[in-house]
């Protein structure tokens, strides 16, 4: 029996990742929601989710141990991050003040700002809630797989990444600005919009994962 650990540090949105993962696992496939360090490291795939402020997030992340877990499962096997799971990877966000996250993927997170404007000079609202459009900038990507490009998905997001290297950018949204909405390198894939909240082509996306042989 394969096994796909959902990390459980308190801030996740676990149900809702966990029953999406379950729906499209194949039958020899064990969907586990866990904050043991062992059922981490011993599985074969790992998902980070996150949501809430970020402070709150690494907080626990660190608390808990969460984040040297992390480190070691990164080199070995996949991970999916989303959300605020993707954030925590980068070097630092400006929420809070200001917080260093996990420093693993070379980043920060930056506000969309107060005075956001979409390209005819309408007001945006802040948070960026809804469906939006991804640009998928490396079409071969595995996760990308039979997921048209520009296709929606799903956000809750007041805060964005800016990648320090392009390379590691796969997919790329607007909202007044444009920014990097999915992260990879190596073992790692991680994204901002919600898969499991995402219809089919988060559902798609979420299978491509459990399938990724990186």
């Amino acid at each position: 029996m394969k096994t796909v650990a959902v990390i459980d540090y308190g801030m996740g949105n676990l149900h809702s990742a966990s029953k999406a993962l379950e729906y499209v696992a194949e039958p020899d496939v064990q969907i586990i929601v866990t904050s043991k360090p062992e059922d981490i490291l011993t599985a074969d795939r790992v998902v980070l989710p996150g949501v809430g402020a970020i402070r709150d997030c690494m907080t626990e992340i660190i608390r808990q141990g969460v984040d040297e877990v992390v480190r070691e499962v990164v080199d070995t096997r996949p991970l999916l991050g989303i959300c605020v799971g993707m954030q925590v990877l980068l070097d630092h966000s400006e929420e809070n003040n200001g917080v260093d996250c996990l420093g693993i993927l070379p980043g920060d997170v930056k506000f969309f700002g107060k005075s956001l404007k979409n390209a005819s000079g309408e007001r945006l609202k802040v948070p960026h809630m809804g469906w939006s459009q991804v640009s998928q900038t490396q079409l071969s990507h595995p996760l990308w797989r039979g997921i048209e490009d520009n296709a929606r998905f799903y956000f809750v997001h007041s805060y964005h990444a800016h990648m320090a290297n392009e390379e590691m950018v796969s997919g790329r949204c607007e909202y007044g600005v444009p920014f990097d909405v999915a992260l990879t390198h190596e073992n790692i894939f991680a994204v901002q919009f919600h898969p499991e909240k995402s219809a089919d082509n988060g559902l798609l996306l979420l299978e491509n994962f459990l399938k990724w042989k990186p």
